[in-house]
This record gives structure tokens, C-alpha cells and sequence, in this order.
């Protein structure tokens, strides 16, 4: 694995890996996209990073960012899961309640508007598919109806009883949290039609009730604008092979691809770009190359 250290130092210059040369690859890039009509953004939580999201990779990175759950022995899986909301709905909504609050307060990082600045000069603009359900995207000045979230948004809520209330705006929740025990303390939320408690509408471990209503509208939308574009290109940022929805995506739509990614940096074609650097750093230094 090459650490970042390995690929630029901190005053910015390039340097070679190995047989790749990283400047070529940038110009490569760069020029790539100025050729394109449509720019094709795919996701995944490697994007969020430069922001300052936690790691959730491992317990340690989760428990660090939630000693509590750590305390309890907790994993991800085990509070990312529906069967939470039913057991102890106080304690996964502190969970859900503490990254609401983080997911609204954070600041994208540079990242997210050098990829407006491309789209703004794209004929057809730029579609966005994450398996994040930060909201960065829209909170950058994406348009909520360009991006398509497959695992569901933490700023919305769905019933846990499933009414048939179609999933709404978490706008008016506003969770107070004790991080010592990571339990929320203010009103569980309920869902306007029935009462019922509120969960995220979002795809969960284990999750057979998510209602994904909104992703399949998104994902509609997005076939039919690809449809429209005669030379799109994808560009990759921070989407693995643990979660790979990003990845196949992407590798899906019949063209050249960009890949960044400071770890899983291989290209799985010749005719595509891989550039092993942080989402910030080469969407920083690939808008600078144009």
C-alpha cells in the first residue's frame, strides 16, 4: 500500500511512483475531462475524508470517533442496524443523532468545488453517485435532483412501521446527544402520518425495510440524463472495493474512467487514469492543470 507521504511532499510537487509518473497522469486527466461533455462523479466515503468525516474503517477508527459505543462493544455493523431503533431507539438515535449534527456543521473541503467549477463548463453539467449519506454534495451546491444516494441520506427520515408515509426532511430534528453515553436526550422523532418512531432513511446492516423510494427516483433520473450525453467521463474518488456500488457504477457506463484513490489506486483498464492521491490534492492540482 503507498502512504500519501510516497506521492507529493507538502509543497505540492509531484512525484514518481514506481513506473507511473503522476504529472502525466494529472495532464492526462485534465485533458480528459476538457475533451468530455458530461462529467460523471462516483463516490465513496474516501471522498469525505479531506473534510474532516471520521474513519469508521475498524473498530478502532469507530470507537475512537464514539468511545461510548466502544465501551459497550459495539461495533458499526451492530448500531448501524435496524433491529436498534426497536431495542434501544435512544441509543441508536444518539448514534444517527451525533452524525446529523456532524454531517450538518461540517464544511466540504476545496474538492467538492473545483468538480462545480468542471461541471459548470460541461454541456450536459455533471451527475453525482455516492454510497455516502453525508449530503456534502448538495451542502457544496450540487442540486439535490443531480445527485443520486444509493444508500439512502441521513437527512431524511422514514416510519419505522411503514405507513405508507413516503420519507421526509429531517430539517426539523435537531437531536441533543450525550456523547458520554452516546444516548439522544431531546424527543425521539415520530413520523407525521402515524406517529410511529422515525428512523434515517437510510440502508442500514441487515436492513429489509429500508424504503429507497428517493434512490430510485435519483437513479431514474440519472439514466435518462446519461442518455443525453454522447463523451461523458467518470471520475472515481475514494470508492473501494469493501463497498464497491461506487466502483461498479462507474465501471458500468461505457467509458474512460479517472480513478483517485490513495490505496485502491489500480486501474482495471489500460485506457483508464489512476491517480494514487487524496480526493482534495487531485481534484486541486487536476483543475489547476486546465
Amino acid at each position: 500500500m503507498l502512504s500519501q507521504s510516497t506521492i507529493t511532499n507538502r509543497a505540492g510537487t509531484i512525484v514518481e511512483i514506481g513506473n507511473i509518473n503522476l504529472e502525466d497522469c494529472i495532464q492526462a486527466a485534465a485533458d480528459l475531462i476538457a475533451d468530455a461533455d458530461a462529467l460523471v462523479i462516483t463516490a465513496g466515503a474516501g471522498m469525505g475524508i479531506d473534510s474532516g468525516l471520521p474513519d469508521f474503517r475498524g473498530e478502532n477508527g469507530f470507537w475512537n470517533a464514539y468511545p461510548a459505543l466502544g465501551k459497550l462493544g459495539l461495533e458499526f455493523t451492530a448500531i448501524a442496524n435496524p433491529r436498534v431503533f426497536k431495542a434501544h431507539p435512544t441509543l441508536a438515535w444518539g448514534f444517527y443523532g451525533h452524525r446529523l449534527n456532524l454531517y450538518r456543521d461540517i464544511v466540504p473541503h476545496e474538492g467538492f468545488y473545483r468538480l462545480l467549477e468542471l461541471s459548470a463548463k460541461m454541456p450536459y453539467g455533471a451527475r453525482v453517485f455516492t454510497s455516502n449519506v453525508d449530503g456534502q454534495f448538495q451542502n457544496a451546491g450540487f442540486k439535490d435532483r443531480h445527485v443520486a444516494e444509493c444508500h439512502g441520506s441521513i437527512h431524511h427520515l422514514q416510519c419505522m412501521e411503514q405507513c405508507g408515509q413516503e420519507p421526509w426532511s429531517a430539517e426539523h430534528f435537531h437531536p441533543i446527544v450525550d456523547a458520554d453515553t452516546c444516548t439522544l436526550q431531546s424527543p425521539l422523532p415520530r413520523c407525521p402520518s402515524c406517529g410511529a418512531l422515525a428512523r434515517p432513511d437510510i440502508l442500514m446492516f441487515g436492513d429489509w425495510d429500508y424504503q429507497g423510494q428517493r434512490y430510485a427516483q435519483q437513479e431514474s433520473r440519472l439514466h435518462a440524463w446519461l442518455t443525453r450525453a454522447d463523451c461523458p467521463v467518470v471520475i472515481e474518488i475514494g470508492a473501494g472495493t469493501a463497498i464497491p456500488s461506487a466502483r461498479h457504477v462507474g465501471e458500468s457506463i461505457n467509458c474512460q474512467l479517472i480513478h483517485i484513490n490513495p490505496s485502491e489506486w489500480e486501474v482495471g483498464l489500460k485506457r483508464d487514469i489512476s491517480l494514487p492521491m487524496s480526493a482534495m490534492e487531485a481534484l486541486i492540482q487536476i483543475t489547476d492543470m486546465r
